[in-house]
């Protein structure tokens, strides 16, 4: 919903579509442990439904391109698409393969190389993100599946053009056997290899969408990571609960750590001998595990709380905003956050003001001086960052009996819209109703105070 005023002035509009209707710790608000267990038990029903959702010590070393020479990045202020240089780099060897069965090793040492030979790729280098998604080669089955995932890459998109991220949108089965939530780890590794100038690899579900668009990820706090996934250690230390963390949507960095760290992952997966097996022990490691195919989500919770010496120092398990939320825990507070929002805006004369979509983040920064008592999470007033649907599967169709269909789509419907009001609001026009698709022009200074 947005203010009357907007939805007098669309009323107005004689449309025949028209229809009336930076953070730390010490400082955020945490996720009540109780809901957040209920939610990540309501994922646990859902994500059996669809796509979705080893004793050597392993070197944490990212690469170091503090070694490039002084001119290398202080010459170039933007990447050179047109310069590759016939110098050697890992490209040339013909051992280097993308498939997830070909082991790549001193994969940091590449990377750096590489920088070194394209040097203005190298101003900005750690801050790098390409955000991977995709979906199923065939078309939906759901007669509005392929509209739906439209508008959800279109959101992804938009949130990149927004932020100067790169994106790629996969719809191939990279692998004949990794299929459903397996289907996304041979596009990460493939991804990494096609991507070296990238410093992170950040996988969103085609379910998952952006409903704040000016939040950034804050780099800086994992900068001691290799793995960001959204979840409670808790949960999955100390209850070995497979909903403990949710791994639709995760952020890691392109480093020979990870790759490592993917092949201990992808050896559960329904490619190897021993997927059967990997049930068994994932079921019998997480008790409420209720189904007894081997998973990527218990997977990840294994090598977290199993091999925690090996892996769990590089994982960060970020509870303190929504990495990924649950969207049933959050599409009833669309409203009371559009209220506060444009609350903070009439008392703020200059984020009333249009602007060029070009410098909408520092528009972003001044908002969240606005925010500091806004929370995160439940709760909260302030936008979630990512919402995502899992359970209502958009492309099969074949949503979760705990919904219904109108519980999904016009969820969905509801969700697109509120995150779009803030990409064409840009443009000068909004969604009066986020249940309406039509758009109204937005009056001079809105909201007025």
């Amino acid at each position: 919903m947005v203010t009357s005023e907007l939805s007098n002035h669309h009323n107005n509009n004689n449309s025949p579509m028209a229809k009336p209707t930076s953070r730390n710790k010490t400082s955020s608000v945490f996720l009540s442990d109780g809901c957040l267990f209920l939610g990540g038990a309501f994922s646990a029903l859902i994500l059996v439904w669809g796509f979705s959702s080893f004793t050597t010590q392993i070197p944490n070393d990212t690469p170091n391109f503090e070694t490039l020479s002084p001119n290398d990045a202080a010459s170039h202020h933007t990447p050179d698409f047109n310069f590759d240089p016939p110098g050697r780099t890992f490209y040339d060897d013909p051992q280097m393969g993308y498939t997830i069965d070909k082991k790549v090793r001193n994969w940091d040492e590449k990377r750096e190389e590489w920088l070194k030979l394209h040097p203005s790729f190298a101003a900005g280098a750690r801050e790098r993100v390409l955000m991977v998604t995709g979906s199923q080669p065939a078309p939906c089955r759901n007669p509005i599946g392929d509209h739906l995932l439209l508008r959800f890459f279109r959101n992804k998109v938009d949130y990149c053009r927004l932020h100067g991220y790169d994106i790629f949108y996969n719809n191939a089965l990279l692998h004949p056997k990794m299929f459903a939530y397996w289907a996304k780890y041979p596009v990460v590794r493939a991804a990494m290899m096609a991507h070296p100038e990238a410093e992170w690899i950040w996988w969103v579900d085609s379910d998952a969408l952006f409903t704040d668009m000016e939040f950034k990820l804050p780099l800086e706090r994992y900068k001691e990571h290799n793995l960001v996934v959204h979840g409670w250690a808790h949960l999955i230390h100390e209850k070995r609960s497979w909903t403990g963390l949710n791994a639709g949507v995760f952020l890691i960095r392109n480093c020979q750590w990870s790759l490592d760290f993917m092949d201990a992952w992808a050896s559960m997966g329904p490619q190897t001998p021993n997927y059967e097996k990997w049930g068994q022990t994932l079921r019998s490691a997480f008790k409420d595990k209720f189904f007894p195919e081997s998973d990527d989500q218990t997977g990840l919770a294994y090598l977290i709380a199993i091999e925690k010496e090996k892996w769990a120092d590089r994982i960060y398990l970020e509870s303190e905003y929504y990495f990924e939320g649950y969207w049933e825990e959050i599409l009833g507070t669309f409203q009371n956050i559009s209220r506060k929002y444009d609350e903070v805006e009439k008392g703020v004369r200059r984020l009333r003001r249009r602007h060029a979509e070009k410098v909408s983040e520092s528009y972003g920064e001044m908002r969240e001086e606005c925010l500091k008592d806004a929370g995160y999470g439940k709760g909260s007033w302030r936008r979630p960052f990512i919402t995502h649907f899992t359970g209502c599967q958009p492309c099969s169709g074949k949503y979760n009996a705990m919904y219904s269909a109108d519980d999904c789509w016009n969820g969905m419907q509801k969700a697109l819209n509120f995150a779009d009001n803030q990409v064409m609001r840009k443009y000068g026009f909004l969604h009066a109703d986020l249940l309406d698709n039509s758009v109204s022009p937005v009056p001079f200074d809105y909201p007025h105070p």
